[in-house]
């Protein structure tokens, strides 16, 4: 059974830089969304799959991202800082 992306608007946590799939062959440092509802892998709509570079910015940053949440990824449309201006 597949569940629909769902849609989020300002989805509010901190982003942080850790392991994801400890343990398997797929196993990579992923940016994270720290959530009151959860953890995503973080994405841009626009950006790579793996290795995008512009998350990096955004690592121990606050900040609320709208876009799609499917399983365990946000695919962000739009990242706003919340402590600040980027």
């Amino acid at each position: 059974m597949t569940i629909a992306p769902q849609r989020v608007e300002r989805l509010r946590g901190r982003v942080r830089r850790g392991p994801l799939g400890a343990g398997s062959k797929s196993e990579r440092e992923a940016v994270w969304l720290d959530t009151a509802q959860g953890r995503y892998v973080l994405r841009r709509q626009d950006g790579p799959t793996f290795g995008d570079s512009a998350l990096e910015a955004w690592v121990g940053r606050e900040v609320a991202c709208s876009g799609f949440i499917a399983d365990y990824v946000l695919l962000a449309e739009r990242i706003e800082a919340i402590d600040g201006a980027i």
